[in-house]
């Protein structure tokens, strides 16, 4: 299971993106994701473990997240 932090979060903070610590692309957030398992807005320096998933567009966004810790 990849795992990263959050480096940027969008104006409205409705989504975001996570830096992988595996060094690969970063992986979009999106908030809906982060209140399925009980935090209220993605903010930066928030650590999480994920599944990736395939959106659409053909990018990889972050999924079944499990929250472990900041860097802040």
């Amino acid at each position: 299971m990849p795992s990263g932090t959050v480096k940027y979060v969008g104006p409205e903070g409705s989504w975001g993106f996570i830096a992988r610590d595996d060094k690969q692309p970063k992986v979009f957030l999106h908030v809906s994701e982060v209140q399925k398992v009980g935090f209220e807005a993605i903010e930066k320096g928030q650590r999480w473990r994920f599944d990736l998933k395939t959106g659409r567009d053909g990018r990889m966004s972050a999924t079944d997240l499990e929250f472990f810790g900041s860097d802040r």
